[in-house]
């Protein structure tokens, strides 16, 4: 008997209404989707039609008007702001279109920033031998002081990978990660990207505008004026 995938994300009616000048404008609208675990699943659409509001729901960093969300069994949205920082910080890496790395850090302590915030880390391993070994994992191991102001885009963006994976999520979401870069040098950080979640056998999420990026994932879900236009399997 084959045993059923683990659910890592689920949403069910989720939808987002705010207010606006005109009055009310809906963001989401009863958006219903299941991502198993090990998944790798791409958000897509054009312009506005509700991707990183999504990811944002799903990952508990905004509070939806109506509907559920639950990563890995736990609903989201029965626990306060500090419960579901605790469930992100537990079970999500997130990376961020515009990097978010601390500018007052340098590429090693962005990358041991999650250590000490959780007081865990990956596998035993010490929080400096973890993040450096997890920076020169990604091309970096000359790096480890440099400020974010002093590395480039694509040197950032890694930094920020290496922030995400370090505490080895079981979940992982992407918001554009490759919108600020170049085309040469977003191929390969999302080389990297899909390398390191092989290696870690993690759920990846991730939004784009870029066709190849999410020919590359197992499954496309697709969104049109805040609702799934359809979901269908790469090929």
């Amino acid at each position: 008997m084959i045993e059923p995938k683990e659910i890592a994300v689920e949403a069910r009616n989720l939808s987002k209404i705010v207010q606006d000048a005109t009055g009310s404008l809906t963001i989401l609208d009863d958006i219903n989707l299941r991502i198993t675990a090990g998944e790798t699943v791409a958000i897509v659409g054009a312009s506005g039609s509700g991707k990183s509001t999504l990811l944002g729901l799903l990952a508990g960093l905004d509070v939806p008007t109506s509907g559920s969300v639950h990563i890995f069994g736990r609903e989201l949205f029965l626990l306060d702001e500090d419960g579901r920082a605790a469930l992100r910080a537990e079970h999500v890496g997130f990376v961020f279109q515009s990097f978010q790395l601390l500018p007052h850090l340098n590429a090693l302590e962005n990358v041991l920033l999650p250590m000490e915030l959780t007081g865990r880390t990956p596998d035993g391993a010490s929080p400096i031998d973890a993040a450096r070994g997890l920076l020169q994992r990604v091309g970096l191991g000359e790096r480890l002081a440099h400020y974010p102001k002093y590395l480039s885009g694509g040197e950032q963006q890694r930094v920020a990978l290496a922030r995400a994976f370090v505490l080895r999520p079981p979940l992982l979401l992407a918001d554009e990660p490759t919108g600020s870069l170049d085309a040469r040098t977003g191929e390969a950080v999302i080389d990297l990207m899909f390398e390191l979640n092989r290696e870690r056998g993690s759920t990846l999420l991730l939004v784009t505008h870029d066709p190849g990026i999410a020919q590359r994932c197992d499954r496309q879900i697709e969104l049109h004026a805040g609702r799934v236009l359809a979901s269908a399997v790469a090929v």
